[in-house]
């Protein structure tokens, strides 16, 4: 299905589900003019309306009702009026009108309205001019929905160029704003064009209410989609000088997904045309007083990353370690810190926090918006005033030093777009004997850590030289020493079997068979001294108690030992006899074969048998 089926289908079903109206609604408020502004700049679309009411009628009038489809209602995330005050130059925007949902009697089921509660009633004849800013995410529909690096992102944007309203519009102008000029394709109506990045639709006049005429813009858009899946924003309350903020994000790219594979050399050579609606990097405008700020990912801290600040503000410019295209995500935390006397005041025998409620990141959609507000470790009648409806509940977090857990207020919002970043309170009682508590459980720790240290220090804890724990434990040392010298003798009887198959080797290569029979007379030697050695050790063993287990393993290796230098010994003659002989290569390996399996089975009973003694 294209593009113009498919939106010609969305625009049908809307246009026909106003068409059902039986009746307009009822009401003595006219609007005798509507200056509409859409700013598609962006991924969250702005619609700012300055309407000029009149009341037409007799009775005075208190309330505005503002109406959208449902199809784009579901996508409203932040909805505000104002009051236009003063005239000419000094004209500005007055204080926020309060604004409810909530369907009214009369409108259609198709039809999400909202009551503008006006700043005064307005008598017969009588006119107000307001001006009311809906914001909306996700309304953008990327198109095509996929794209390859290569080629630039297309969404659509479908609205009304008429106001839609229940109240008649007299006069009425639409000025829709692109990123560029580079338009697809628009609806072309009558008074319509399009001028550079603009698209002008009016004046129209004398429309009645729910007037609907569909337009659509299909452009090019090639800027970021960043909206953060979920954020985790915790605030944490310290009385002795610190506001902590740590941010945990969930990011995607929401726009195109990409297509095919992605190629980081084209995109390091041409960024802007080989990932032209990818984002390498966010910036989050802090409060001019932070400071400690970092920056990391679930890998580790990441440098890539750039902070300025002035006297107005903290920048800090966010890069992660990859570019971000469509549909991918990236999982990153920051955090700064701010000096408590700028957000923590005192009123009415409470304390109250203000401070922001949004993320710092510019042109940020949060799905999931949860903020964590952790209050020290005592406060009590906890209470929260937000300007915009959110979800809130307590909990408990437990920290270092503390006894029953610090309270945690949660504050929960979806659709958040920048418009929430407002500042909100949290009110909470606080005693300042509360402050006194970490330092008294710190001073208390230390007091009895010295005490113990002292007691430690004069208090006798040696053993008995005649106590039975003593002396079996110098029997056990000895025995240990015995076994070492053990394993040491043992060692060297090793060492002599090696230079002894060394001289085989030698002779080998040289025929030098004088030579191999003083190494065989030398080492014959050194064996009878070793043995006279271990007679003692083996006898010490067998006396002591402490050796019961440990002497049948000692006495098995140097049994081990000897039959090994008994092979070696015997398999080094039959070599020396064989070579006098001049026997062949082959007739050696044949006479001494038994002997040298039976060698290497015993060289590992007794290697065996030294890291068993080894590990005692």
């Amino acid at each position: 299905m294209g593009l113009g089926c498919k939106l010609k289908l969305d625009l049908f079903i809307t246009i026909f589900s106003i068409a059902l109206l039986s009746s307009p609604v009822l009401s003595d408020l006219i609007i005798s003019k509507v200056d509409r502004r859409i700013d598609l700049t962006s991924h969250i679309v702005r619609i700012t309306s300055t309407l000029k009411v009149e009341n037409d009628g007799n009775d005075p009038v208190s309330d505005l009702l503002v109406a959208f489809p449902d199809r784009q209602a579901k996508h409203l995330a932040f909805l505000s009026a104002y009051p236009h005050v003063g005239k000419g130059k000094t004209k500005g925007r007055g204080a926020s009108l309060p604004v409810q949902s909530g369907q009214s009697e009369g409108m259609p089921e198709s039809l999400t309205s909202y009551t503008v509660s006006l700043p005064r009633k307005l008598a017969k004849g009588e006119s107000l001019t307001l001006e009311v800013l809906a914001v909306f995410a996700q309304i953008l529909r990327p198109f095509p929905e996929q794209v390859s690096q290569g080629d630039f992102q297309l969404v659509v944007f479908q609205d009304s160029a008429y106001y839609l309203s229940p109240y008649a519009v007299k006069v009425q102008t639409l000025t829709v704003k692109l990123p560029d000029a580079r338009i697809e394709s628009y609806t072309k109506l009558e008074n319509s064009k399009a001028q550079g990045s603009e698209i002008k639709y009016g004046p129209y006049e004398n429309q009645s209410p729910f007037s609907y005429t569909p337009i659509v813009v299909h452009y090019e858009y090639n800027k970021p989609f960043a909206v953060a899946q979920k954020l985790v924003r915790e605030i944490e309350i310290s009385h002795w000088g610190n506001v902590q903020i740590t941010e945990h994000y969930n990011l995607v790219h929401g726009g195109a997904v990409l297509k095919g594979e992605f190629s980081r050399l084209d995109y390091q050579m041409s960024p802007h045309t080989k990932g032209a609606s990818a984002f390498s990097r966010l910036v989050a405008k802090l409060p001019p007083s932070a400071h400690s700020v970092y920056y990391r990912d679930e890998i580790g801290n990441i440098s890539t990353s750039n902070l300025w600040s002035n006297s107005k503000n903290t920048e800090l410019e966010i890069e992660p370690r990859y570019p971000l295209l469509g549909g991918w995500k990236t999982f990153f935390t920051f955090g700064y810190g701010l000096p408590l006397k700028d957000y923590l005041f005192a009123t009415q025998g409470k304390r109250f926090v203000n401070i922001s409620f949004g993320s710092p990141i510019n042109e940020l959609l949060v799905d999931e918006l949860v903020v964590k507000v952790v209050l020290p470790e005592g406060s009590s009648d906890i209470s929260v005033s937000a300007p915009f409806p959110v979800e809130q509940w307590q909990e408990t977090k437990q920290s270092h030093l503390d006894i029953s857990g610090r309270p945690v207020l949660v504050l929960q919002k979806t659709n958040a777009v920048p418009e929430h970043n407002q500042h909100f309170q949290v009110y909470y009682k606080f005693s300042c004997l509360s402050l006194l508590r970490e330092p008294l459980m710190l001073i208390s720790g230390f007091f009895f850590l010295f005490v113990a240290c002292i007691a430690y220090s004069h208090a006798d804890f040696s053993i008995s030289k005649s106590s039975a724990s003593y002396l079996a434990k110098l029997q056990w040392d000895e025995v240990l020493t015995t076994i070492q010298q053990l394993g040491n003798i043992i060692n060297r009887c090793l060492t002599i079997h090696d230079k002894l198959e060394s001289s085989l080797i030698e002779l080998s290569r040289t025929g030098n068979v004088q030579a191999c029979k003083t190494a065989r007379k030398a080492a014959d030697s050194l064996f009878k001294e070793l043995s006279k050695e271990l007679k003692p050790l083996l006898t010490t063993l067998q006396s002591s108690p402490q050796a019961a287990q440990i002497f049948p393993k000692a006495e098995e290796l140097v049994a081990k030992e000897r039959e090994l230098q008994e092979r070696l010994i015997a398999k080094h003659s039959i070599v020396v006899d064989c070579y006098e002989k001049k026997l062949s290569g082959r007739e050696i390996e044949n006479r001494i074969a038994p002997y040298q399996q039976k060698v290497t089975t015993l060289r590992q009973d007794v290697d065996d048998l030294l890291e068993y003694l080894d590990e005692i």
